[in-house]
């Protein structure tokens, strides 16, 4: 069964069916030219043959309307085309002379047939245009059994119309989905730029006002002020972090995951990584670093401020491994367990969480009172497929 498009899908397709709005039209103008001067003389009742052609264009207006609203486009309107159409092309049976049949005449609705077809194709995709395509060709091939080599040509032009059509329509919805991912990837990068002038006009001299007072003061000031030291030079790191790192991708859509993990390099927290670029999927790099800036919270919280961490990345063929080390007291036995339990899911939602979904894992080794290591392992086939838009998981034919 072939899904319904999405609304992305529905929108990229529209000046398709505009296009076959202006086809159905102009296909019924050419039945009209063919019965009124070229081949008036093939049809044995060219009376029911106008006939024919009211019904071809009563339909057709009848199509163009409700195709022109995405709610309209619906599986029992399209059966219908189809079936009307097959009907029209087979009374033709009934209009004209045998000989004139058997001689490769156009029928009563000439190229009109194609309507159906190009409208499955556009709605659900190549195959359905193809299977469109050779019902309608069948019908064909029963009315003039005799002209095979042109019963073949239709054939073959139903089917590669069916087709292309069916691929243009799955390539907008792509292209409709990669531009929607490139205005979220704008905005996101103008919001993060938003940010660091606001952090660097205001909360980072607050905390250089704070260090300085503090050190002035000495005793409990001297220690707070020590504090809000550190957090200033983390901030100034992320800060310049996303100066630097802006736009996050490239022109492939991947992004330099060194970048986004040297923006946790603090007083207390030492980040290594290669001297390569580290390549990964834009939305893969962005869910990673979230899982490590997780981890680095919650050394912060259970640790204490003057805990220390340490940030490995490795490059791997085939695979992305951070290492985050601290040298906290550890995590004691059943903790973890014991903190799902009660609903607090910062290790099993932030960080393994979003390592499953990625397709990637999250192992967590501790050892109390030797300090805590969480390794982040992301085969790069996962990462690449976890980034895709949605849309193109459409089944299009």
């Amino acid at each position: 069964m072939v899904p319904a498009p999405t609304d992305a899908a529905q929108r990229a397709a529209e000046p398709l069916w505009r296009a076959l709005a202006v086809f159905r039209f102009a296909s019924l103008g050419y039945a009209v030219l063919l019965l009124a001067l070229v081949d008036r003389a093939d049809y044995s009742r060219p009376g029911w043959a106008w006939v024919a052609i009211a019904v071809m264009a009563a339909w057709t207006a009848v199509t163009t309307t409700a195709y022109a609203r995405p709610l309209g486009r619906t599986r029992p309107l399209l059966s219908a085309d189809l079936a009307i159409t097959a009907g029209l092309l087979l009374s033709t049976a009934g209009l004209q002379y045998p000989h004139a049949m058997r001689h490769g005449a156009m029928p009563v609705t000439a190229t009109w047939v194609a309507g159906p077809v190009l409208a499955w194709a556009i709605q659900h995709g190549r195959r359905a245009g193809a299977f469109t395509a050779l019902l309608v060709s069948g019908c064909d091939f029963a009315l003039r059994g005799e002209a095979v080599t042109v019963v073949l040509n239709g054939v073959v032009l139903l089917l590669l119309a069916g087709v292309i059509v069916g691929h243009l329509a799955r390539l907008a919805t792509e292209v409709e989905a990669e531009r929607r991912h490139v205005i979220q990837v704008e905005a996101a990068s103008r919001e993060r730029e938003r940010l660091a002038r606001n952090i660097h006009d205001s909360v980072l001299q607050v905390l250089a006002l704070v260090q300085r007072r503090g050190a002035e003061a000495g005793g409990a000031a001297a220690e707070l002020g020590a504090l809000a030291g550190q957090q200033e030079a983390a901030l100034r790191a992320l800060v310049g972090g996303i100066a630097k790192a802006n736009p996050p991708a490239d022109a492939t859509g991947d992004a330099d995951l060194r970048a986004l993990l040297l923006t946790a390099q603090s007083t207390q927290v030492t980040v290594s990584v290669p001297a390569g670029i580290v390549r990964l999927d834009s939305r893969a790099a962005d869910e990673l670093g979230s899982a490590v800036r997780a981890v680095l919270e919650n050394v912060r919280q259970h640790c204490g401020e003057q805990a220390r961490a340490w940030v490995l990345l490795e490059d791997e063929p085939g695979l992305v491994a951070v290492t985050i080390r601290d040298d906290g007291p550890g995590i004691p036995d059943g903790r973890l367990d014991q903190a799902a339990a009660d609903g607090r899911l910062g290790v099993s939602q932030s960080i393994c969480g979003r390592l499953r979904v990625l397709g990637g894992s999250a192992t967590i080794r501790s050892v109390p009172g030797e300090g805590t290591e969480v390794e982040l392992r992301l085969p790069r086939r996962a990462a690449q497929s976890a980034g895709r838009p949605v849309a193109r998981g459409i089944a299009r034919g």
